[in-house]
């Protein structure tokens, strides 16, 4: 069976062709080496995929030429201990880690905003200058 449509079917991406678009760009490997859209998978293969920050290691353990529901598809594949530890501790440091960009209470400043920093600074032209 083809790598594409066996991620498909396993419900690791909406569509084929986000498969093969991912497969493509090199983040899917299959017993260790860079696969192509093409490639044959088999029962008892290894399969590292990335999405995004999320990097997986699952084994086949089963082939469908149908995408089935969540439950069905959840056979097809088998994720190894370390996958699992890693993603988990990967997802406690995205929720641990605060987003930079949240900090910021306003957003961008007004034009009296702006002309309040620039009066504020005067003729300084850096901050390490002291007056």
């Amino acid at each position: 069976m083809r790598i594409d449509k066996w991620l498909w079917a396993a419900r690791f991406y909406k569509t084929r062709s986000l498969a093969t678009e991912d497969i493509g760009k090199g983040r899917v490997q299959v017993n260790g080496q860079e696969a192509k859209p093409a490639r044959e998978v088999k029962t008892g293969d290894t399969v590292d995929l990335r999405q995004g920050p999320v990097l997986r290691r699952v084994v086949v353990r089963g082939l469908s030429q149908q995408r089935g529901a969540a439950p069905v598809a959840q056979q097809l594949y088998e994720e190894t201990p370390d996958s699992i530890r890693q993603r988990e501790l990967a997802a406690e440091q995205r929720r641990l880690n605060t987003e930079p960009a949240g900090s910021l209470e306003h957003g961008r400043p007004t034009k009296r905003n702006r002309r309040d920093m620039d009066k504020a600074w005067g003729d300084r032209w850096s901050a390490s200058v002291d007056s």
